[in-house]
This record gives C-alpha cells, structure tokens and sequence, in this order.
C-alpha cells in the first residue's frame, strides 16, 4: 500500500498534490487549484489523473474541477457539506467516511473553520495528512464561515495524530505564521529553532512542506490554544481554550 506524493505550486502560493498509489497505478490530485500546474505535474511523472479530492468550496481549490474531470473522466470526491457549492462531485463525504485510492486508504475528518464544510483527508498507514487550508504550518486557516469553538475542536482532534505524520498543507504561509506565532510565544524554544529553519528554507528558494506534525504541535499557538502561557498573553488565564484560539485567530487577522 505504498504511495508516492508529488508537490508542486499553483497559482500565486497555493500547493498542489498528486498521490499515487503504487500497487494500482491510481493517482489522485488532492483539490484542483490550476489545470496546467496538475498537468504538468502528471506528464513529469507519467501517472494518469483518475481520481481528485476536494477540501472545500474555496475557487483556488475547485477550479479545475471541470476540465480535468472532462479531459481524464476521473472522479471527484469532496464534502457533503458543500455540496451545494461544488460542481461535479461524484462522491459526497464527511467525517468518519473513507476513501479508497487503489490499495490506499485515506480517513476522512471534519474540520470546520475556514469553510463549514472543510474536510481532509488522512493516509494513516503511510502517514500523509493532507489538510489544505484547516491547518498550515505553524498556522491555521482564516476562520471565513466558522466558529472558534468547532474549528477548535477540529485542529485539536489533527493534534492527536502520531508525531510522524507528514503534513501537506494549501499554501505557503509559513513564513509569515512564524514572524506571527514569534510575537505571542516568544520564549517557545521549539517555535524559535522551526522559525529559523522556515528562514532558512525560504532564503533558498524551498518550500517549508510537507511538515513534521509533531514539531508542529509544539510551535503552532494554534494547536497550543490550552497553553497557560498563551492564555496568559492574552489575558484570559482560566478561560476555555476555544476563547483562547479565538483570540489568537482574531490576533493573527490584525497582525
């Protein structure tokens, strides 16, 4: 049941995903951001698109939808939720559901938020979890149609995968996630080496994904909403932890 995960940009700073699953010869795109890029993608590795999962509703994660799904007949998986926004889903999921590729196996989690539909899609056997804008790296998603509190409970949720887990996130908005989260949790010594490490990928011109979902949960203010020293930076010490990711949400829109 091995895969191999291609990554490649689109548009202006979104990420796009092909997920091959070796036994069958199966590859999905993971959201359909721009049909050159995923073409282009695809004639560089020499796979046939058949299948696409969709995130959310978002027009630089569905837009290709159309042409793809015309040009390879693949099919498309995406959120119940949203199904009312997306053309062309074949397959309507949620959390709780799986999704075959091949051999391959990719659980379903809900994590409402950035859209109220949001999904993502977790290949628990070799690690993957592919998030797109529920959870960045060192960051989260803007909280466009949601709540705190269940957009909170859905990134703690991601929190309990294993620290092994790969993370393939929408964008690259690690950088700037990192000059954030520095100015909240300065004394973070986790946050302060990955900070460093972000530099020094982006002063070279690479991505800062996948990444590390461990290190993750210890730099990420978001996953650490139930700190007492974020809490506390706020002003909220003994508040719910769903108060305190709203304020470092909120903390993030304005930085």
């Amino acid at each position: 049941m091995s895969v191999t995960v291609d990554v490649f940009g689109a548009r202006s700073d979104n990420f796009g995903y092909l997920v091959h699953d070796e036994a069958s010869g199966r590859t999905a795109a993971i959201d359909a951001p721009e049909v050159a890029a995923i073409e282009a993608a695809l004639q560089r590795r020499g796979w046939t698109l058949t299948d696409i999962f969709i995130t959310h509703h978002h027009i630089d994660h569905v837009e290709a939808i159309p042409a793809l799904k015309a040009k390879y007949n693949a099919r498309v998986v995406g959120p119940r939720g949203e199904a009312d926004k997306i053309a062309d889903l074949d397959e309507l999921v949620a959390g709780g559901n799986r999704v075959q590729l091949g051999e391959t196996q990719f659980d379903v989690y809900d994590t409402p938020g950035h859209t109220l539909g949001h999904i993502v899609f977790h290949d628990a056997t070799n690690k993957h979890l592919f998030t797109a804008d529920a959870l960045f790296s060192l960051g989260v998603g803007r909280m466009f149609e949601g709540t705190p509190g269940p957009m909170w409970d859905g990134i703690k949720f991601l929190r309990t995968l294993p620290d092994d887990t790969l993370v393939y996130c929408g964008h690259e908005y690690t950088e700037s996630n990192a000059r954030f989260a520095l100015s909240i949790d300065p004394e973070n010594a986790a946050l302060q080496k990955r900070a460093a490490e972000v530099k020094a990928l982006r002063e070279q011109g690479k991505p800062t994904i996948p990444f590390n979902l461990g290190e993750d949960k210890k730099a990420n203010p978001f996953l650490r909403a139930d700190a007492p020293e974020l809490a506390k930076f706020y002003g909220l010490e003994g508040a719910a932890p769903g108060d305190v990711f709203a304020a470092i949400r909120k903390g993030k829109d304005n930085f």
